[in-house]
């Protein structure tokens, strides 16, 4: 049922986490809209909110061409246009500027810009970087020289390749662990094997599956040039206290972490640790709270090193629907009931 406070509130805002969730229909225009409309606003007493497009409808009313409230939302179509730059970004042989994306794209270079960077929190081009060396490090190991895989990558040269190396933070240079030598452990828990990985400044890895082999594989292509070292008995303290909170939310872990990522991240894992047991947030609610965008954020999410401990199963869709969760939905359903029970919500 609709809270007609909130929907006005969200009105007045024109709040894009919103739309799909509800319309409004100005009764003096016979016009529905969704909430992110930039239509000017109406006044109070002359507003209805239906919950469907077709309660509007049968009410008489017809849909907005200015919002459009029946087909995507501008939000959801510069999402698809973001797509379809990174696809081209892709296929190109050759380094597109910002304006040549935007003609292809069929926006101005400024707005692609823009829209770009609040979703993946990149420019094109520093995309398009990322993305050339991360094409190189996959192909380098097999490949028969350097200079064919900087070819292969999208680099003019193998000068490009070693560019700006320096530019990388310690935790991207770290980031596949070359050089560190990582304990590790599994051990059964309530939502199946639970592996955890440690450096010496604290936990860098914790994942839940059905296998020890496939928890094994994963851990692996984390951390590919770093040695894995089993430490059951060395670890055996912390798996205990992860499996206490897993049976017990309220009696959270207080472990040591070794969080790598972009800053980006690490602003995201700080604010999923802000929210209280028993409770979630929508991926638009962390995205205005952040200045950013809900796909940046389900990205930064989706990156979580440390399940549970960082607590990303807290963030849910725009209908409360458990989405995006890299354990399988089941296991979040588990964990969401679970805290609820605990916390009395």
């Amino acid at each position: 049922m609709l809270d007609f406070d909130h929907c006005w509130q969200a009105l007045c805002n024109r709040d894009p986490c919103f739309d799909g969730r509800f319309v409004f229909a100005v009764h003096s225009t016979r016009i529905f809209c969704r909430p992110s409309c930039p239509a000017r606003r109406p006044k109070r007493e002359g507003v209805s909110f239906f919950m469907h497009t077709h309660e509007a409808e049968a009410a008489g009313f017809r849909a907005c061409r200015r919002c459009s409230p029946q087909g995507k939302s501008l939000a959801e179509q510069l999402d698809e246009l973001v797509i379809a730059a990174c696809r081209l970004l892709d296929e190109s042989t050759e380094p597109m500027t910002l304006d040549q994306l935007a003609a292809r794209i069929g926006l101005s270079s400024s707005h692609l810009g823009r829209a770009f960077k609040a979703r993946i929190g990149l420019t094109p081009r520093a995309w398009a970087a990322a993305r050339r060396r991360e094409r190189l490090e996959k192909s380098l190991p097999g490949a028969e020289s350097v200079l064919g895989a900087a070819l292969d990558a999208g680099f003019g040269s193998t000068r490009g390749a070693y560019q700006n190396l320096a530019n990388l933070s310690p935790a991207q240079r770290r980031r596949k662990g070359a050089g560190e030598t990582l304990r590790y452990a599994i051990s059964p828990c309530p939502l199946g094997l639970l592996l955890v990985a440690a450096s010496d400044k604290g936990i860098c890895a914790l994942l839940f599956g059905d296998e020890q082999q496939a928890l094994l594989d994963e851990l692996r292509s984390r951390f590919c040039a770093a040695q894995l070292v089993p430490d059951q008995a060395g670890l055996g303290e912390w798996l205990r206290s992860i499996v206490t909170q897993l049976e017990e939310p309220n009696r959270a872990a207080q472990l040591p972490l070794d969080l790598r990522g972009t800053a980006f991240q690490q602003q995201v894992w700080q604010a999923l640790q802000d929210i209280p047991i028993g409770e979630t947030r929508r991926y638009g609610e962390l995205a205005t709270s952040l200045g950013s965008h809900p796909r940046a954020v389900a990205r930064a999410c989706a990156s979580n090193p440390v399940g549970l401990l960082i607590p990303c199963h807290r963030v849910v869709g725009a209908n409360q629907s458990l989405t995006g969760y890299r354990w399988g939905i089941d296991r979040k359903a588990a964990l969401l009931e679970s805290e609820r029970e605990e916390s009395g919500a």
